[in-house]
């Protein structure tokens, strides 16, 4: 009976070794990255490093903030992880599905090709500004993703209009380009663009830095509804109260020493 209860409990821990690496979606593993900058009328050219050595992992339904002081390589980590930003050594894999089944894709080695379909359909980002082709109504641009992923245009409207609605963007501003947008609204939008699809894997960039305590409660919620639906977040959240609201563990990061001359 020991002999049956040893291989029973065995067998329970190797299953359950099992499902929480298949809930692993972005493992981050040795990551360096340096600026190089290039200096004029003869001064010497400097090498500024802003990542050193970084390790993450985030399984679906986590919230991993990322918190330091400014210069701590915050958002540079954010940047990387989306592709934005070359690390000079280490990997970055993100679990994606691109229609043939789930594997792995290392963001340092992948073809640009390769980077926009995990874009595309695994890996959102929103960053602090809104980015957007001009004169494209507001509904347009959160509806948009939706479309991309092939959703009925009426069906990807309406859940625009409800997200639209939630973060408080006035309907009399829906069929209006947010160019001239205030800088809460224009952040609303990007928030709402950026959400609205469910992305597996999402990178949040300060995203309630702009907006009230109001318009805050509400992107918390959508925050706590992406992961509840199983989507794994690494965000930058300066504001203290939303982090410890929406953030299931955070990673401590600290700026890289230069190294002496």
């Amino acid at each position: 009976m020991l002999q049956n209860a040893a291989a029973g409990a065995l067998r329970h821990e190797s299953l359950t070794l099992a499902t929480r690496e298949h809930d692993v979606m972005l493992r981050a593993q040795g990551l360096h990255k340096t600026f190089h900058l290039h200096a004029h009328a003869g001064a010497v050219d400097a090498q500024i490093p802003a990542l050193d050595s970084v390790d993450l992992t985030v399984r679906r339904g986590e919230c991993v903030a990322l918190v330091g002081p400014s210069g701590a390589g915050k958002s540079t980590l954010l940047r990387c992880l989306y592709g934005n930003y070359l690390a000079n050594a280490g990997r970055i894999e993100i679990r994606h599905d691109d229609g043939h089944g789930e594997h792995w894709v290392d963001l340092t080695t992948a073809t640009a090709r390769e980077v926009l379909s995990v874009r595309r359909t695994t890996l959102g980002y929103v960053s602090q500004f809104l980015r957007v082709i001009p004169r494209v109504s507001t509904l347009d641009i959160v509806a948009e993703p939706l479309r991309r992923l092939g959703v009925d245009t009426q069906d990807a409207t309406a859940q625009a209009r409800a997200l639209l609605d939630r973060l408080n963007i006035p309907e009399r501003l829906w069929t209006l380009a947010p160019a001239t947008f205030s800088g809460g609204e224009q952040q609303r939008i990007n928030i709402a663009r950026g959400l609205i699809a469910a992305a597996p894997v999402l990178l949040l960039d300060e995203p309630t830095a702009s907006l009230d305590a109001q318009n805050r409660a509400v992107v918390a919620q959508l925050i706590a509804e992406a992961r509840a639906a199983g989507s794994a977040i690494v965000g930058i959240f300066h504001d203290e109260a939303t982090r410890d609201e929406v953030a299931t563990r955070t990673l401590a990061m600290r700026p890289v020493l230069r190294p002496a001359h």
